[in-house]
């Protein structure tokens, strides 16, 4: 009966992540506490899919830079005056 468990934990959890309703791979990166670890964080994706999802999503939209500006964008708010470029003087 032991060797029955002790063979078959690890067998669920192997099958688990074979069809993929669990991630061991550690493909994130970085520990994040929003979605916990271990085996709050595997209670988490088998017993409450959508609040796992919902972290994994609030760590991506966390890590992902600011957007470059664009061309057309103009200043956004953040300059209210006017920039004079005087190229006519040399030292």
């Amino acid at each position: 009966m032991l060797g029955a468990v002790v063979i078959g934990i690890p067998l669920f959890v192997y099958l688990l992540q074979k069809f993929r309703l669990i991630d061991l791979s550690g493909a994130t990166g970085r520990k994040s506490s929003a979605h916990g670890g271990g085996l709050m964080g595997i209670g988490d994706e088998v017993f409450a899919p959508a609040r796992h999802e919902a972290a994994l999503e609030l760590d991506r939209q966390a890590s992902l830079p600011a957007p470059a500006p664009l061309a057309g964008d103009g200043d956004k708010g953040i300059f209210n005056g006017k920039v004079v470029i005087d190229v006519s003087k040399r030292d």
